[in-house]
């Protein structure tokens, strides 16, 4: 028997469901097994911060340093020292390269058996889709002290989380125009059937300024698996004339740079580079992967907001997966990496998913895709998208479920409620009560019949999806951010100002109904099909350009002060205001 002295404190306490954790249970299947109790697997303890960071409403006025975050925003010292002391109850170590405090999060090691005494879980193998993956059901429990001060426990489960958003033109539809014709890529492919444009054509027909780049700038890619070639970087942008850009793989919990073929999700990372890349020549280009895990894409994110060496100035995500099949506590803490990204200056751009308004889910009702409903990220929808040169001949919604090549995700978030900005948008009313944000915020050419020439794996190959939409957002927000002197961070409040309207080409005609009594129509102005439109990229260079926030001094003099005369209040009150130069992050 155990003595009160050597009793761990927490093991025989009260405990308590945390909140947002529970997971809905699956169909038990024979494929299903008990998960192997001695081997090791590592989780990801989110906790609470010093202090809370601002409402999206708030975070485009205030630019916090790296320095200030830490101080203000970093890991509560007592749920540190809590999770700790958890761990050790439990007989679950610290991993040796746990993220810094400003992350807030802890990861611990352990085997199964552990996890599952510590979390109050049972995990089981099942195979999905023909791969064996670790499964848990229910909610997870913690010692009642712990409640408040942990906000999320991350992988104890990785099934796959999320899909890539991207379409190969006639991967679905015409197969013959899989492959786009030609070695090179100095004209768009034309056939009687689809138009296909290289990123730097889709790039001056939205009037992205001419000549410039964004040298100095880093773009950030989030990817879930995949991976890319140096070849093919080099051909890609040898046959546009422009230098191959310095791409850097960051590994997170495992993941890394594993290209296989054309098929799998490197369609999705060359797109993300070389769209990126290709229209804001200069940039630098750091790719984080890591596992397709609701942990794996937490995980990535976190580090690249707190990469203070590669230091993205704009991040891209073109994963995502309808709000429905997330865990609360799984939105709250990737929001929560996104809202210390829009703290720090970072601009997040998401696609908002091809499958409709369904967003892939069979219920008959409208559903948006996440992470791109978060309100500290660009939403990015898609249209159908034609013309020549620096002209439009035409811009539509994209829809083409009809042919089964996808179609613009967009509508209204059961999660997230109206931001202040979308106040006067006409944002229709959320099916659920704490809802309201609308989605997409932005739009731009992503139907794969009008879409975008990209070397993958050896192959050329024409792409569309909303997939390449957010690194096209994330090349305009780099050359903005170069060509302003500072980043644009969170500016969705300044584009949604009445004045900014002329900054978009605002698009009117087409759906994204998914073929059942569900869908939205387009229309003048912000609507949940393409948002405000697609960019006038010069105009909105200029409108993005945030406002440099001054320091405010204490009213309060150290030493009485003599009343100074009139004159000489007179030149106080002109004289020049000296500009300090804002240091880089």
């Amino acid at each position: 028997m155990a003595t009160k002295k050597n009793t761990p404190r927490n093991v025989t306490g009260s405990r308590s469901i945390l909140p947002g954790s529970k997971r809905t249970p699956f169909a038990r299947t024979a494929s299903q097994t008990p998960a192997p109790s001695s081997k090791k697997i590592t989780v990801s303890i989110l906790v609470k911060r010093k202090q809370p960071l601002k409402a999206a409403n708030h975070l485009g006025k205030e630019r916090l340093t790296r320095a200030q975050f830490r101080q203000r925003h970093g890991a509560d010292p007592t749920a540190l020292t809590l999770v700790r002391a958890f761990a050790k109850e439990y007989g679950l170590a610290i991993a040796p390269d746990a993220p810094a405090p400003e992350h807030c999060l802890i990861k611990l090691t352990g085997t199964i058996a552990a996890m599952q005494k510590a979390f109050g879980v049972a995990l089981t193998h099942k195979i999905i889709n023909g791969n064996t993956y670790r499964v848990r059901e229910g909610s997870i429990t913690l010692p009642s002290e712990l409640i408040g001060y942990v906000e999320a426990v991350l992988g104890l489960d990785n099934r796959p989380q999320a899909q890539p958003h991207f379409r190969i033109y006639g991967e679905q539809g015409n197969l013959s125009a899989k492959t786009a014709q030609g070695a090179g890529f100095a004209s768009p492919h034309a056939s009687a059937s689809n138009i296909s444009f290289t990123p730097v054509q889709v790039a001056q027909l939205y009037q992205f300024p001419a000549n410039a780049t964004a040298s100095g700038q880093t773009i950030g890619i989030i990817e879930l698996g995949g991976g890319y070639r140096a070849t093919d970087l080099a051909t890609y942008f040898k046959s546009l004339g422009q230098k191959t850009p310095t791409v850097t793989a960051v590994s997170i919990d495992g993941g890394k740079n594993a290209p296989s073929n054309a098929n799998s999700a490197d369609g999705e990372v060359m797109l993300d580079i070389e769209v990126s890349a290709a229209v804001a020549p200069g940039a630098n280009i750091t790719v984080y992967f890591a596992p397709n895990t609701d942990q794996g894409f937490i995980d990535a994110i976190s580090t690249a907001v707190h990469d203070s060496t590669n230091n993205p100035s704009v991040i891209s995500i073109s994963w995502g997966s309808a709000e429905i099949n997330w865990t609360q506590q799984s939105i709250a803490a990737l929001d929560a990496a996104c809202q210390s990204a829009a703290a720090l200056g970072i601009t997040i751009t998401v696609a908002c998913g091809d499958n409709g308004s369904s967003d892939s889910v069979t219920d008959g009702a409208n559903h948006v895709d996440f992470p791109a409903s978060s309100p500290h990220v660009l939403a990015c929808g898609g249209t159908q998208l034609r013309g020549s040169g620096s002209t439009i001949a035409s811009e539509v919604v994209w829809n083409e479920l009809a042919s089964n090549e996808g179609a613009t995700g967009g509508g209204v978030s059961n999660v997230f409620p109206l931001p202040s900005w979308q106040a006067n948008a006409g944002v229709p009313k959320p099916t659920a009560s704490t809802g309201g944000r609308g989605v997409p915020d932005v739009s731009g050419d992503a139907d794969p019949s009008t879409g975008y020439l990209i070397r993958v794996d050896g192959q050329n190959l024409v792409i569309g999806g909303t997939s390449a939409v957010a690194p096209l957002w994330a090349g305009l927000i780099a050359l903005a951010n170069q060509q302003n002197g500072k980043s644009a961070g969170l500016f969705q409040p300044a584009i949604y100002a009445a004045k900014s309207k002329s900054a978009f080409n605002d698009i009117t005609s087409g759906t994204n109904y998914s073929g059942t009594p569900v869908g939205f129509t387009a229309g003048p102005g912000w609507d949940p099909c393409t948002g405000l439109g697609t960019p006038i990229g010069a105009k909105l260079i200029a409108v993005i350009n945030p406002a440099t926030p001054s320091k405010r001094k204490k009213n309060t003099p150290k030493k009485p002060v003599k009343k100074a005369s009139a004159k000489l209040v007179k030149k106080r009150d002109h004289k020049p205001k000296r500009s300090v130069p804002k240091k880089r992050r």
